[in-house]
């Protein structure tokens, strides 16, 4: 008997080998079945099953392979914890031999093994781009191997900044490096790596090689290709473009930014619900009154063969298949979306937010002050227009790394581009046709003698002008105190400085020229050789769908939605009243933060989320019931704390989660409860005898199927 056991697993591991061929091979049988040959005679007879043909000889053969696998499965499951709810098959498979039910045996062991090949394929649909991000990951890397460079060698490295590039000297032309291929975990840091065209980047680094394209599509979701300069940070992950480059690694491959994302992702996929845990604790029951109606059926009628009607009919499978199945899909859009979650649990739990916290700076504005207008000084004598101040201004503004700085180069880097058009549509760019301004045979301005004054400002020479930018008193002041602002004649890039003293008074009437700030304001004075002509106003500026992701949260039902932040009120207020939040909590400390969200938490039936993306943000983020880090790909502290990381920094990302997770619960419901309602209403025709034990076999697998594609359907973007 035991030598029969090992053969037939043999056999079942040969036939797991290949998925589909136990269905190819048992849709084979009723060519046996159909014929009645019995070359042994009588020798073969049974008392119960009396003296079975070749055929039916298959199908008792084919039926102790199934057998022995679900029990070996069943007691698997017990050795994990789980219960083991095969034993319906078990009796159905073993019941239809028994009464001679041959073509129902065969039927049932068809649906059992086609059962697994779907299973398997909706298994690998709903955890479709999943797996894509698994497969994605970098498994080797090409080491610089160059005398002098490589391991150990420090080389000088470039600079970058918004829109004005800055190449360092280490910048090479990749194609001449020698490298090595290694094991992306034998990476050491300070490596110096090149990427060819096409590959991806195998761990983080720092960008050596003047400029780069890279795909981060795997990494945030972001559909355009992003253009990098030298001394960037590169995350591994990323796709590299048409062109080789050459980057020195600062992390090694297990603390890069690509396996994080792999970790949240099989945290994901080993974790399970509730509701799919107590989906699987219903089957239990399920089973018990599947076996229940069997054997009144049996038991009324005093027909054996009813039982077997009924259990072919039994079937947990929308419990045990489309309740995982459902989750695994909404988990699969989510990371789609640029949406990682750290547990199955937490799909669950955003469905049912009913209240959403709000970091100010940085979630629902964007992370530095922006440009929202440039003033001229009235009555400065001046050609420049606000597009020249801003170029000069953003050019210096580069150098520095003040909290404004950022804000002034980006805009600079659009003025650039603005004047570079005036330029190719034949305007002239600057009052003097002398002067070497872009577009006269430069493409970016020459910057130069970079000086920074903490805390005050930044002054450096662009194209031979001398600007200062920062504080008024740093704007304004020289060697002579204060200087003129609109007495003397046209700015010219020689012209001389003409002193004015005056010293605090000249400055107060400077500032009462300008006008008053609104609350929410800062500013930043320019000088061109010498003269105060303008400031650069700038603001927290709302993200531009912020207003639109809160509205739509409102619709999905969130009843509040509150902002939480350090900044003052009234600067609170404002953003509160662009974007549309309910309710300001203003000059918070992080622990009146955790305090504000932990009274909310407590209340009720309330599910709270906090959206965060600051170090700042990790305790609260913490203490809510799902706490949400924005993140560009870069991991902070505020991620580590966080149950869900979304990668792509979009806070219409927030609303989409929402949307998924609640349509992926409504989903299972339906495929679980249709399924249940349907194979309980085949049970009861069956067990009337309206259903016979063959067409009962089919019917099983056809409610399977509906309630696994119905599962499916989670995958479905409807939103």
């Amino acid at each position: 008997m035991g030598a029969l056991i090992r053969f037939f697993t043999k056999i079942l591991d040969i036939c797991k080998l290949v998925p589909m061929l136990p269905v190819v091979v048992i849709a084979a049988i009723p060519l046996a079945l159909l014929g009645d040959w019995r070359p042994w005679g009588n020798a073969m007879a049974i008392p119960v099953l009396g003296n079975p043909g070749f055929g039916q000889w298959l199908v008792i053969a084919l039926v102790l392979i199934i057998v022995i696998d679900t029990v070996r499965g069943m007691i698997d499951d017990l050795r994990h914890g789980q219960v083991g709810v095969d034993v319906l098959a078990v009796v159905a498979i073993l019941s239809t031999v028994a009464v001679a039910e041959y073509w129902a045996s065969w039927a049932v062991t068809l649906m059992i093994t086609s059962g697994e090949a779907i299973e398997e394929y909706a298994q690998a649909k709903a955890e479709r781009s999943l797996t894509a991000l698994m497969e994605a990951a970098p498994q080797t890397a090409h080491v610089v191997n160059l005398p002098g460079v490589g391991r150990g060698f420090a080389a000088d490295k470039g600079d970058s900044s918004d829109g004005f590039r800055r190449v360092g000297l280490a910048s090479a032309a990749a194609a001449a490096h020698r490298f090595d291929t290694v094991p992306v975990e034998q990476v050491q840091l300070g490596d110096v790596l090149m990427v060819l065209p096409g590959e991806t980047v195998p761990v983080d680094g720092e960008l050596l090689s003047g400029t780069a394209t890279l795909d981060l599509s795997n990494i945030n979701g972001e559909p355009v290709p992003r253009e990098v300069f030298a001394g960037a940070r590169v995350m591994s992950g990323a796709v590299n473009g048409s062109t080789a480059l050459t980057m020195r690694a600062t992390q090694v491959a297990a603390d890069s930014q690509y396996q994080r994302i792999l970790e949240l992702v099989a945290s994901a996929q080993e974790s399970r619900p509730a509701v799919v845990k107590t989906a699987d604790r219903l089957a239990v029951p399920f089973t018990v009154l599947s076996l229940v109606i069997a054997g009144v059926a049996w038991a009324v009628s005093g027909v054996p063969t009813r039982f077997a009607q009924v259990l072919v009919l039994a079937t947990p499978c929308p419990l045990l298949i489309a309740a995982p199945v459902a989750y695994i899909a909404g988990t699969g859009r989510l990371a789609a979306a640029g949406v990682l979650i750290k547990a199955q649990d937490v799909l669950e739990n955003l469905g049912r937010v009913t209240q959403v916290f709000f970091d100010k700076t940085g979630t629902l504005t964007v992370k530095q002050p922006q440009v929202v207008r440039v003033e001229m000084l009235p009555g400065a004598a001046t050609r420049l227009n606000e597009d020249h101040v801003l170029m000069m201004a953003g050019a210096v503004e580069s150098y520095s790394v003040h909290i404004l700085s950022k804000g002034i180069a980006k805009a600079g880097a659009e003025a650039l581009a603005r004047l570079r058009q005036r330029f190719e549509d034949g305007q002239r760019l600057c009052p003097e046709p002398e002067a070497s301004w872009p577009g006269h045979g430069r493409e970016y301005p020459v910057v130069k003698n970079i000086n920074e004054d903490a805390g005050k400002g930044v002054s450096g020479e662009v194209n031979g002008h001398a600007v200062r930018v920062g504080r008024l008193s740093f704007a304004a002041a020289g060697e002579d105190g204060f200087l003129a602002v609109g007495e003397a004649a046209p700015l010219s890039p020689r012209s001389g400085q003409l002193p004015l003293r005056g010293g605090a008074q000249q400055k107060d009437d400077l500032r009462t020229r300008f006008g008053l700030l609104q609350p929410d304001e800062m500013a930043s004075y320019v000088s061109v050789d010498g003269r105060l002509i303008a400031r650069i106003v700038l603001r927290d500026v709302p993200r531009a769908n912020a207003k639109a992701a809160l509205a739509k949260l409102h619709e999905l039902g969130v009843t509040k939605l509150a902002m939480l932040t350090g900044d003052k009120r009234a600067s609170a207020n404002i953003i509160a009243s662009e974007v549309g939040i309910d309710e300001v909590h203003a000059e918070l400390f992080p622990e009146d933060k955790v305090a504000a969200v932990k009274a909310a938490t407590g209340a009720g039936k309330t599910v709270t989320m906090m959206v965060g993306d600051g170090v700042n943000d990790a305790p609260v983020l913490a203490v809510a019931d799902i706490g949400v880090a924005m993140t560009d790909g870069t991991s902070t502290a505020a991620s580590e704390s966080a149950q869900v990381v979304i990668m792509n920094d979009n806070i219409a990302a927030v609303p989409r989660a929402i949307a998924i997770a609640r349509r992926t619960k409504r989903v299972m419901l339906q495929a679980v409860i249709a399924g249940l309602v349907l194979a309980t209403i085949g049970m009861i025709a069956a067990a009337f005898n309206l259903i016979p034990v063959v067409v009962g076999a089919f019917l099983q697998e056809a409610i399977d199927v509906v309630s696994i594609l119905w599962a499916l359907t989670a995958l479905i973007d409807r939103d």
